[in-house]
Order: C-alpha cells, then structure tokens, then sequence
C-alpha cells in the first residue's frame, strides 16, 4: 500500500458522538508519548499531519484521517500519563471504549508499544480488550532505534510474551529511520483487502 492522499477528516471529542462510516477503519492506539503522532507523519510523508506534542497527554479526541480515499487511520487518545488530571484520564476511558464497541467499520488496529519499556499495566488491558472484541491487531514496537541491535530480539519477546501475542504480528518500528515503514504499510493493505466489521461493533 502506498498513501498518496491524506486529509483530517473528523475530530470527535464525546463518546458515541457519532463516527464516520463510509469507509473501512483501522485504529492506532498506544499510551501517550509512545509516538503516534510520529508514527501518522511517517506513514503519510508529512511532517505536520498529526501534531507531536511535547507534554504527553494532550489529544483529547479521536482523529480520523481518511487514507487515499478508502480507508480512516484513526488515532484514539494516547492513555497512561501520570502527569495529566485523574478526571481527564477518567474521561479517556469511556471515549476510546465508545468508538471501539461502536465503530461499525473497524477491521482492525495497530497497539504501539515503547521498545524500551515493558508493557504497562494499561498496555496490557487494551491488548486483552481488543482481544475480547475480536479485533485484529498488529503490535507495533517504536523508537527501535534507541536499543542496540542485541536488545532488540530480546526486549521484543519479553514485550509480546506479557501480551499473549505472537511474532507474526509484530513488527519493529523508527519514525527517525523509517525503519518498518514498508512493512506496516503492507499490513495495512492487507487489513484493507479482507476488511470485516469486527465481532464486537454494533450492528
């Protein structure tokens, strides 16, 4: 897959709000400062698409960003910043809950993971939430340029064994080198090709 147009489509800030429905949806979700943004900017090839903050927390709403005219990249709110008021935090929940139970077109989504660190206790309730919802989904390891060669292998399995995820579904990810760029891309054609609504999305 390659992305030759990309436009901000809808921004939705209330759960069950209303979403956009006209075409497939892929999900981007992952705490906040885990590199979301980078990640949208690298996919697109613009370096504004998505604003990278430097105070983690700040995305309140869900962006949908219409692809080529056929597909969202929805990018839900980063969770998990210590730093950010209980009540805002508390508010998250219901907001990305809301869109993924409700979202008629999702077919999948993409959890990123900070290569560095281990899963978090949120990092892993959202992966066993996609799970229990059915929904395929891809486990994205960013800022892989950070580790040296030897911890990658190492840091990755420790990653994916905490989430009950396997290899296949993993892919090593730098917004700096553009490193597993092609991969995703390719990943994010194929979730494209056999688009189904998945199980826990009203009808």
């Amino acid at each position: 897959m390659r992305i030759r147009s990309v436009e901000l489509a809808a921004i939705v800030s209330r759960p069950q709000a209303g979403y956009p429905d006209d075409l497939p949806q892929i999900a981007i979700a992952g705490r906040s400062n885990v590199g979301k943004s980078s990640l949208l900017n690298t996919l697109a090839g613009r370096r504004q698409l998505a604003h990278v903050s430097s105070t983690p927390g700040r995305t309140r709403a869900i962006h949908f960003y219409r692809i080529n005219g056929r597909l969202y990249l929805v990018d839900l709110p980063g969770y998990g910043y210590a730093k950010v008021a209980g009540v805002v935090r508390r508010g998250w929940r219901p907001l990305i809950e809301g869109y993924l139970t409700a979202a008629r077109r999702l077919c999948g989504a993409i959890l990123l993971l900070d290569a560095r660190r281990r899963p978090s206790e949120d990092d892993r309730l959202m992966a066993a939430y996609l799970g229990h919802l059915g929904i395929p989904t891809l486990f994205v390891l960013t800022k892989i340029d950070k580790l040296r060669r030897f911890e990658r292998a190492r840091r990755t399995a420790e990653a994916l064994a905490e989430l009950e995820a396997p290899a296949s579904q993993a892919v090593w990810f730098s917004a700096k080198t553009g490193e597993g760029k092609v991969w995703l891309l390719k990943q994010l054609g194929d979730l494209l090709r056999t688009a189904q609504v998945h199980p826990g999305a009203s009808s």
